[in-house]
């Protein structure tokens, strides 16, 4: 049999010990599926007196990741580290320049450095894979890159973070509002130390800039995602949707138009009954939408140890093989600039918001919005003891312009009270 591939692992949290158990529990399977065995020589991490639950005793250890990068006896770095600078960065780009591949799990280290990283590797001959930085356990690179290869991507879409779709499904279920669940969601470990990456969007927004850099082969922008958080999502806005068939979720969305590249990661609705809207607790789902294939929908886990070390190892068995696939599934020196284009695509929106109980108070929000050139689809008014009264409308295919341009009239009505919501309604 071949020589082995030696590994060289940096950091030992979750997925690095995820990525340790398997190796030690699977050796002779992954031999045979990579036709070369797969050991792991050395690793790193900033406590080496921490219980990790394994045996690391027959693994050189280095304080340093630079000095575990350049080290003779490994073949291929894993960066399981995370962070977009400091270490981590330092650590791959030791790798690179000292002639290793390098499978890494760190979604905002290529969001933010990943061209230039993809051209340093592809100079010096190696490759730098990222499946585990994206969804999770779900091979949604890899099906970019080789199973829709012959595709022009149309649309890229999906749910991509497991704690804010846990949040909103959560909200829903047992009928608690956000602040409460985020900080349920807080005590069982789902968050960031910064929860703004998940809550935010940032997280999200950085899986989906990787994933259009992939479908169109564009160099990664993620400054030109459009970002919204789950923040504003009230547990009246959850019940309302979900009165008129709808759920809403934290949801990604990439599309290549007329303008450019369209990036958006915001609360939308989606029909309940969809393979989105039925997406509970943590699970990720993407759909890809390409010119032959139609419409793919991937579903699996977009976190935690088995799932992401799972992502990471298929990269790995992939390099033991000789398979070797550009960063972005084509030369970096061959991805373009990307135009950035603001999401204009016309949809529906759900608009929710608090009328004074005046006659004629309907009419005259019916008028703002008939003169943005918004058409309604449905309304319902809610029964109420306040002197306002709850009020939802869809509104037919219109832009968001549109509906900024009515929202911004409203207040001078005189009958809305505080400030409307609105979402846009996504077609599955």
């Amino acid at each position: 049999m071949s020589e082995p591939l030696r590994l060289g692992i940096a950091g030992l949290g979750t997925v690095g010990m995820g990525v340790v158990k398997i190796v030690q529990a699977h050796g002779d399977m992954l031999a045979r599926r990579a036709g070369r065995p797969i050991a792991i020589t050395a690793v790193s991490a900033r406590d080496r007196t921490r219980n990790r639950d394994a045996d690391l005793s027959g693994y050189a250890w280095e304080s340093d990741p630079v000095t575990l990068a350049r080290r003779d006896d490994v073949d291929l770095f894993i960066e399981v580290m995370g962070g977009d600078n400091g270490p981590a960065k330092a650590a791959t780009e030791a790798a690179i320049a000292a002639g290793k591949d390098v499978v890494t799990a760190n979604k905002a280290l290529l969001a933010h450095h990943g061209q230039a990283l993809a051209e340093a590797a592809e100079a010096a001959g190696r490759v730098i894979r990222f499946e585990a930085a994206v969804a999770g356990g779900i091979p949604v690179v890899k099906a970019l890159t080789e199973g829709l290869a012959a595709n022009e991507i149309r649309r890229v879409m999906g749910v991509m973070n497991g704690t804010c779709n846990y949040i909103l499904t959560r909200m829903e279920s047992a009928g608690l509002p956000y602040d409460q669940v985020f900080e349920e969601a807080r005590q069982l470990g789902y968050l960031e130390a910064d929860p703004n990456l998940d809550v935010g969007g940032i997280d999200a927004g950085h899986k989906l800039s990787l994933l259009a850099a992939v479908a169109f082969g564009t160099r990664v922008s993620f400054d030109a995602v459009e970002l919204e958080g789950i923040g504003r999502v009230s547990i009246d806005d959850i019940r309302r949707a979900a009165d008129m068939g709808y759920r809403i979720k934290l949801l990604g969305v990439a599309q290549m138009t007329g303008r450019g590249l369209e990036q958006r990661m915001s609360p939308c609705l989606v029909p309940a009954d969809s393979p989105l809207g039925q997406l509970q607790g943590g699970t990720n789902m993407v759909v890809l939408e390409g010119d032959s294939v139609g419409q793919i929908v991937l579903r699996g886990p977009g976190a935690g140890q088995g799932p992401t070390a799972s992502a990471v190892m298929s990269d790995v068995i992939d390099i033991a093989r000789g398979i070797r696939v550009s960063t972005f599934g084509q030369p970096a020196t061959t991805l373009t600039a990307a135009v950035s284009a603001k999401a204009t695509a016309p949809a529906p929106f759900y608009l929710r918001m608090a009328l004074s109980d005046k006659p004629g108070a309907l009419a005259k929000v019916a008028t703002i919005l008939g003169e943005a050139g918004i058409s309604i689809d449905r309304m319902r008014q809610y029964g109420h003891e306040d002197p306002t009264a709850p009020v939802l409308i869809v509104t037919h295919r219109t832009t968001r312009d549109a509906i900024d341009h009515a929202l911004s009239r409203l207040p001078a009505t005189g009958v809305v009270e505080g400030d409307p919501v609105a979402i846009r309604i996504e077609s599955v």
